[in-house]
């Protein structure tokens, strides 16, 4: 039995700027996919995904390597991601394997809402660590994983999540190469997530954005979201939290005009309350997410900044997140029965 884990992510600057290859910054964060591999008797590999989908679903071959369902299928696009990662190996001489994708860390609780944490990049990876540590490959776990995510998303997607999710902790990570480098966090800077109640959906906007992938990658506050992200991302490698603060202004008001020119509504959901709100304080706010509720993260000098603003962010709906930077990247642990 082979089960591999991989953390979620959040893009703390740089997103959709990181697109047209300005460098985001991202950290792991203290929540994880878990994938266990198994062998399974029977001619039909299973497979479950709590936190995604209920049941047990039965799947064989075709002899284009394409899934054929037992008795019932979970839907056309149900498991395309998990699909798309299988193609990357050669099964065909493949026992049948029980496979068990578990997301339920990416849920919340208490709305049983998906939160964006990049759970799909995170299964890229578990999902791949666990067949390449089954079958023994000597291959590289990013790229294989990158691969079938950028084929999961159509192609859209700069890859920062998988990165994130391989390496764990806190990278800057550019899109040309998938050129990524650890960063430390920077001494005396404190944070605290927030969750809006609503969740959001990546893919959707992405796929906005393609349509028109020239018009964005020319338009003025694509530059300026990028000139802005570079100024973020050179300050938070100087590892000064004061610096760091004092980049994060300007980023977030390009990224609010970015925003603005592209419908995306990154700053809907009470977002963009919030970021008046830490302004008037003296802190930082800022969404987390690509567009439309989800997650944000405040970032101020001390705790009790932070507190203050908390109290304040919960009378508008918002309350807290309970994740942390996660140091490490994809585990992999092995039992034998």
């Amino acid at each position: 039995m082979i089960t591999a884990t991989a953390p979620g992510k959040t893009v703390l600057s740089g997103e959709y700027a990181v697109l047209q290859n300005a460098p985001a910054i991202a950290t792991a964060i203290d929540r994880r996919v878990r994938v266990t591999v198994s062998e399974s008797p029977g001619e039909y590999h299973s497979i479950s995904a709590p936190g995604y989908l209920e049941g047990n679903w039965s799947f064989r071959l075709s002899e284009e390597g394409k899934f054929v369902w037992r008795e019932r299928s979970p839907g056309p696009s149900a498991f395309s991601l998990v699909e798309e990662a299988w193609k990357s190996f050669d099964t065909a001489q493949w026992p049948a394997l029980s496979l068990v994708v578990d997301t339920q860390e990416f849920v919340d609780a208490a709305t049983g809402l998906k939160l964006g944490l990049g759970s799909s990049a995170a299964v890229s990876v578990a999902f791949t660590a666990a067949l390449q540590s089954y079958c023994a490959l000597d291959s590289d776990t990013g790229k294989m994983a990158m691969d079938s995510h950028r084929r999961f998303q159509g192609g859209q997607g700069s890859g920062v999540d998988v990165a994130t999710s391989l390496q764990g902790g806190v990278i800057e990570y550019r899109r040309a190469g998938a050129e990524s480098r650890q960063l430390g966090w920077p001494a005396g800077l404190h944070y605290r997530y927030l969750w809006s109640g609503r969740a959001s959906v990546t893919a959707q906007k992405l796929a906005m954005l393609g349509k028109r992938r020239e018009q964005v990658a020319e338009s003025d506050s694509m530059k300026l979201l990028s000139e802005t992200a570079e100024n973020v991302a050179a300050a938070w490698s100087l590892g000064d939290s004061r610096q760091t603060l004092e980049s994060f202004p300007a980023y977030i008001d390009a990224l609010g005009q970015f925003s603005i020119d592209h419908d995306l509504g990154v700053f809907d959901a009470g977002h963009e309350d919030l970021v008046h709100l830490a302004t008037d304080n003296g802190i930082v706010y800022k969404p987390c997410g690509a567009g439309g509720g989800d997650i944000g993260i405040v970032l101020a000098a001390s705790e009790a900044a932070i507190n203050e603003f908390c109290e304040q962010a919960h009378q508008q709906g918002f309350r807290n997140l309970d994740i942390a930077l996660e140091v490490e990247g994809v585990l992999i642990t092995e039992r034998s029965h």
